[in-house]
């Protein structure tokens, strides 16, 4: 390797040179979602290699990751962490597949965890549309184009060893260089990195459901009643279609009033661009894009910001994006009486998912809230203890669903507001005997075998634990 180039002839090259050895953590980012070619491929590289035992670190295990079982059944891997888990995986991950225990972090909790020297990563390999040979890129530019690469900052930061992956070489310097060269020890030029087409995986569209408007109608009504729909609001959602109806509700009701957000974060939708387009927020924070509108935007918008992990929801930094937080709205597979939220795993104790960035926008948003409807596939959405604790109860404010909405005993005076709006507000217990008055009462599954995954907080302590399940 010169001094005027870090590109090396082929993965094995900067595997080699990266000096990995059985036992060893690697890191990869999902930007590319169920598009991305990079962790299996390097992966199978390892393999072929010999390499074994090894750990695998990603921000997120996505559904065209299955080839990962097979990985860990020859023993190359040996070992997981992530925030997130496609049940594609998740469903042999349960039935004990890995001998040993999946560690469940937050969006947050996984820079954190780099920062504390909890999760050393030995090799990074981060997926890049466009790089010159000093290492220099970004998500924005070339044919795989995916936006914010905001999730493989923290890696490229805290790797002993960086080897960024791109199928768009450009000519020294890459100007928009959302990791610079100073961070970057090899380049290596790919056919491709994956699918852009495949970003934009499961719901990232409002939905047309009549429960899930009504849903969302409530909670946009519920958010203006509390006071915090203003200028300068602050708010972020998910992507899934009763989310993006609250935001769309809430668009609404800004332009009616003449309201300006400050910005909206998180992961970016097409919906949001339009709002900020709009003039309803002045600003987007990115720390991924959900969409081929979203990267069109941060790659031409300067008012559509690209933001890293740390910053995004680190709670070692000395602030972070989540803690300007005034709304954000979420999901639940299932909550408790206490508040507590599941998004790990289905009502049969199978991993399907993962905290993402729930936990860490819950602990800072002024008003944290979970959309759901009330019963679910014929199964009652509130329960007296959640499967899995993946956000803990006190985070939480409000429970929005198509039958009323909940507050946590601790927002008394958030309850009278909802009141005095005319919204229709029960305890949780009520909600509770609600949905069972509909579904009956469904028998509890208790998980008895191993642990197969502890879910961790954003501070990095144990949460919850996860066992194997049966069948």
């Amino acid at each position: 390797m010169t001094l005027q180039t870090k590109v090396v002839p082929s993965l094995r090259e900067a595997i080699l040179r990266a000096g990995l050895r059985d036992g060893m953590t690697l890191s990869f980012h999902h930007h590319l979602r169920d598009g991305d070619n990079v962790l299996n491929t390097v992966l199978a590289e390892c393999s072929l290699m010999g390499l074994k035992d090894l750990t695998v670190n990603a921000s997120a295990i996505m559904g065209c990751h299955r080839p990962l079982l097979d990985f860990i059944e020859d023993g190359t891997v040996t070992g997981i962490e992530c925030n997130f888990m496609h049940a594609n995986v998740g469903r042999s991950i349960s039935r004990g597949l890995l001998k040993r225990e999946v560690i469940f972090r937050s969006h947050g909790g996984r820079p954190a965890a780099m920062e504390r020297g909890e999760s050393p990563v030995h090799a990074a390999f981060i997926a890049a549309s466009a790089a010159d040979a000093a290492g220099n890129c970004n998500g924005k530019e070339g044919i795989a184009a995916f936006g914010s690469i905001g999730y493989a900052m923290p890696d490229a930061e805290h790797a002993d060893y960086v080897i960024v992956l791109t199928d768009h070489l450009v000519e020294y310097p890459l100007m928009d260089a959302s990791i610079t060269e100073d961070r970057v020890d090899a380049v290596v030029v790919v056919d491709s990195i994956g699918d852009p087409k495949r970003i934009m995986s499961g719901t990232t569209r409002v939905t047309r459901d009549p429960i899930g408007l009504l849903i969302a109608e409530q909670t946009a009504r519920a958010v203006q009643a509390s006071g915090l729909l203003r200028d300068g609001f602050s708010f972020q959602t998910g992507a899934g279609g009763t989310s993006l109806a609250v935001a769309s509700y809430l668009g609404g009701i800004m332009r009616e009033r003449g309201i300006t957000g400050r910005f909206a974060s998180g992961g970016i939708t097409g919906l949001l661009v339009d709002l900020m387009k709009e003039g309803l927020f002045e600003t987007l924070l990115d720390v991924q894009c959900f969409d081929r509108e979203a990267v069109e935007s941060i790659r031409e918008n300067a008012r559509h910001g690209e933001i890293s992990a740390s910053r995004y929801a680190s709670p070692t930094a000395r602030t972070a994006v989540v803690d300007h937080l005034d709304v954000v709205i979420l999901g639940a597979t299932e909550i408790d009486t206490d508040f507590n939220v599941n998004v790990h795993t289905d009502s049969n104790g199978v991993i399907m998912g993962g905290s993402g960035g729930h936990s860490d926008t819950a602990a800072g948003a002024k008003l944290s809230v979970i959309v759901a409807p009330l019963v679910r596939a014929r199964l009652p959405l509130i329960v007296d203890r959640v499967g899995t604790i993946s956000t803990p109860g006190e985070d939480i404010d409000l429970l929005v669903t198509q039958y009323g909405i909940a507050c946590n005993p601790k927002q008394a005076e958030l309850s009278e507001k909802l009141r005095y709006a005319g919204l229709p507000v029960f305890s949780i217990h009520d909600l509770k005997a609600r949905a069972e008055s509909i579904t009956g009462r469904p028998a509890r599954i208790e998980s008895s075998g191993r642990t197969v995954a502890r879910v961790i907080s954003r501070e990095g302590d144990l949460l919850d634990e996860i066992r194997t399940v049966m069948g």
